[in-house]
């Protein structure tokens, strides 16, 4: 089976379809029939991605074995063999390893056509799903990608004095709605609505099958005007506002004007979908409530917009920053004022009661009551015990000989000299 892997046929792209119907028709037929049906209730551009996916596992699948002739005969060692090819796989542009959601796209989509067909009992679907739950990868969840504070404002003032009245106005959108690139591809002619006493923005359907009305800036609105006057013909000849002498933009146009305005404010690569995390970011920073920034999304539930407070929760900020600053006011005090009487004696002795011995003085009785600490034999009752233990404790923080390997010599030397100072010849 693996000595066709190799067999060179086009994975994307107008004669993929033509190509694997040629050599397995029935396969073709197969995956084109369960497309038709998703069409009913999946949008084009979900019908796209999956048309896209399955031609690109039926070239392989035939290639790779050839004696495939519809899904009926896929197996899992076909899947087996092709989780192998995706993790190998470079991406035809960057020549980078795939992304783990790409692979995450093409084994899910994969699965579902299996399925799909066996619960829907075509002729040719297997007996049981040859992909099981856990050959799909887990989906990631990486935070949002936005741009600081300080990048968004290079990133508007570069929009604002652009010269380009199409890609100003573009960008423009996208930054101050948060639209997604394909509702602003798809603006109606005459998206601009009056609700009470502001003008908002008519979202068409989108990747979720809903529209929406969002609030609509007033340069915006101005500029949506102009640009409504000066291309009347251009807007009437497709239906959508955005639409010049050259035609409707698409997402590819829309990701290099975005590109361009970036590179001139000096922040490096901009994707247009990073503008929608940067709105969505900067509301929730400035007290935006969840519900309100899911309506200017198109979200359909609050699981969605939680991800953006996963990266601006002014809560966890400000109640840590208050922490954070009464432990900083604790440590200046401790810096600037006398420490209080405390339990270890040390702050006594350095600064309440200062008690001056000269070195050897200070070895000894260090030995002596180290000595008795060991053997847990302190004298004195509990009041002089502690005395005791704080003296212990503030001298072992300030001799150094304790740590040295002729400490017993270095004690005993200054025990004679002691002696010999108190009897005098």
């Amino acid at each position: 089976m693996t000595a066709q892997a190799a067999v060179s046929l086009p994975l994307s792209g107008p004669t993929a379809w033509d190509q694997l119907a040629a050599r397995q028709p029935l396969l073709a037929a197969t995956m084109r029939r369960y497309l038709a049906q998703q069409s009913v209730t999946l949008a084009p551009s979900s019908i796209v991605s999956m048309s896209n996916a399955l031609v690109r596992f039926g070239v392989w699948v035939i290639a790779y074995d050839p004696t495939v002739r519809g899904a009926t005969d896929i197996d899992r060692s076909h899947i087996e063999a092709f989780k192998l090819k995706c993790i190998t796989d470079v991406h035809h542009a960057t020549g980078q390893p795939l992304a783990t959601n790409t692979i995450r796209q093409r084994l899910r989509i994969t699965k579902v056509f299996f399925d799909r067909i066996i619960d829907w009992e075509f002729d040719d679907a297997p007996a049981r799903n040859p992909i099981i739950h856990g050959d799909v990868p887990p989906r990631p969840e990486p935070l949002p990608k936005f741009l600081d504070d300080d990048q968004m404002t290079a990133f508007m003032h570069h929009a604002e004095v652009e010269p380009d009245p199409l890609r100003k106005l573009c960008v423009l959108l996208l930054a101050r709605t948060g639209m997604r690139v394909g509702e602003l591809c798809n603006l109606s002619a005459n998206p601009v609505v009056e609700i009470g006493d502001h003008h908002s923005l008519h979202v068409p359907v989108g990747k979720l099958r809903n529209d929406r009305y969002i609030p609509l800036h007033s340069t915006l609105v101005d500029l949506i005007a102009d640009w409504q006057n000066a291309n009347a013909v251009h807007i009437a000849r497709t239906g959508r506002l955005l639409t010049d002498d050259i035609s409707n933009v698409d997402r590819h146009r829309v990701s290099r004007m975005v590109r361009r305005i970036a590179k001139n404010a000096g922040i490096g690569w901009v994707h247009p979908h990073q503008l929608r995390h940067t709105l969505a970011t900067q509301a929730i920073n400035r007290g935006m409530r969840l519900e309100s920034v899911a309506a200017l999304l198109g979200h359909k539930n609050l699981e969605m917009t939680m991800v953006y407070a996963r990266i601006a929760d002014n809560t966890v900020a400000e109640e840590y920053f208050d922490v954070t600053n009464q432990v900083d006011q604790l440590y200046a005090a401790a810096r600037t004022s006398p420490p209080s009487r405390s339990r270890t004696m040390d702050s006594d002795i350095v600064t309440s009661t200062p008690i001056e011995l000269n070195r050897d003085e200070a070895l000894v009785l260090f030995d002596w009551l180290g000595r008795h600490e060991d053997a847990h034999s302190i004298p004195g009752n509990p009041a002089e015990q502690t005395a005791l233990n704080g003296l212990l404790a503030a001298l072992e923080r300030t001799l150094v000989e304790p740590f040295q390997a002729d400490y017993n010599e270095i004690v005993q030397a200054a025990r004679t000299r002691l002696t010999t100072d108190s009897n005098p010849s």
